[in-house]
C-alpha cells in the first residue's frame, strides 16, 4: 500500500464515519472507481485497525467532557449503589445498551455479511433508499433533547445500527434517522448517534487489533498505518464539527443529495460498463 492511497482511505474514512453517507460503502467505492488492486485480506485487516483507531480518537477527543462525565458517573451507578444514580450515569449504560444489537447481528453474521453484500450496485441501492429515509425522517418535528435518550430509544436506536453492517446503509445515518423518526431534534440525534459510535468503534479497535497481533504487521505497512490513523483522524474531528454545524442551521437535506447523487452514478457507471 502506498502513501497516497493510505492517505485518501484516511481521509474517507474519517469524513464517511461520522458524515451519514456511509464509511463502508465508500471504502468499497473509492478503490473501485479509481481501478486500484484490491488488497490483500492480511494488509486489509491490518489497515482497518489504523482507520478505525483513528475515527476513535477524534470522536472520543471532540466529545471528551461528555465522555468523561459518562465513564466516572457510570462507573458510579455500578459501583457506588447507595448513591443515587445521576441522569449521564443512567445515559451511559443506555449508551452501550444501544450497541448490543449490532455487536449481536456482526458476531453472527460477519461471513454472511463479508461475502454476500458490498457490491456496488447492493451499495448504490442502499445509499439512495437509505438516504430518501433520512429525508423523510428529518421532516419529523422532533424537539427531544439528549437527556430525554430512554431504554425504549436505546433498544429501537440499537436496532437499526444493526442495519449499518449492510454498506451503503451508513451507521451515522441510520441511528440519526431512527433518533428523529423517536422525536429528537436534529442536533440530539446527531449527539446520540456520535456518542453510540464510541463503544462501537472501541470494540472494532479491540477486536481487530487482537486479530493482527496473532497474525503480525504485514511488512512495509507501518508507516501507511500511521498515517491512515493521522488522516482519518483529523477528518473525523472535522466531520464530527461539522455535522453539527450544519444541522445547527440547516437540515439532513445535504447528505441526502449527495448520497442520491452518488448512487445514481454508481447505477450508471455499472450499467455502463465503465468499471
Amino acid at each position: 500500500m502506498g502513501w497516497l492511497e493510505a492517505i485518501v482511505l484516511g481521509i474517507v474514512q474519517g469524513l464517511t464515519e461520522f458524515l451519514p453517507i456511509s464509511s463502508s460503502g465508500h471504502l468499497l467505492l473509492v478503490p473501485w472507481l479509481a481501478g486500484w488492486q484490491e488488497l490483500d485480506p492480511s494488509i486489509k485487516k491490518s489497515f482497518d485497525v489504523a482507520l478505525h483507531l483513528g475515527t476513535l480518537v477524534a470522536v472520543v477527543g471532540y466529545f471528551r467532557r461528555d465522555v468523561t462525565t459518562y465513564v466516572v458517573e457510570g462507573t458510579k451507578l455500578v459501583f457506588a449503589r447507595k448513591v443515587p444514580p445521576t441522569a449521564d450515569g443512567k445515559l451511559a449504560w443506555l449508551f452501550v445498551l444501544a450497541t448490543l444489537p449490532a455487536a449481536a447481528v456482526g458476531a453472527l453474521f460477519e461471513d454472511q455479511i463479508d461475502s454476500r453484500l458490498g457490491t456496488p450496485t447492493l451499495i448504490a441501492i442502499s445509499l439512495i433508499g437509505f438516504g430518501i429515509l433520512l429525508a423523510i425522517a428529518d421532516h419529523t418535528t422532533g424537539r427531544r433533547e439528549v437527556g430525554e435518550f430512554r431504554a425504549r430509544d436505546a433498544v429501537l436506536v440499537g436496532a437499526a445500527q444493526a442495519l449499518a453492517l449492510n454498506p451503503g446503509t451508513s451507521r451515522s445515518g441510520i441511528t440519526m434517522t431512527a433518533a428523529r423518526f423517536l422525536g429528537f431534534d436534529r442536533e440530539a440525534a446527531v449527539r446520540i448517534s456520535f456518542v453510540m459510535s464510541i463503544p462501537v468503534i472501541f470494540g472494532a479497535v479491540v477486536f481487530k487489533f487482537a486479530g493482527m497481533i496473532a497474525d503480525g504487521i504485514p511488512d512495509g505497512l507501518l508507516v501507511p498505518m500511521i498515517v491512515g490513523i493521522i488522516t482519518s483522524g483529523l477528518s473525523g474531528w472535522l466531520a464530527v464539527w461539522g455535522t453539527l454545524r450544519i444541522v445547527r442551521t440547516r437540515s439532513f437535506m445535504p447528505f441526502v443529495i449527495y448520497r442520491i447523487a452518488l448512487g445514481v452514478v454508481v447505477l450508471v457507471v455499472v450499467a455502463t460498463g465503465l468499471r
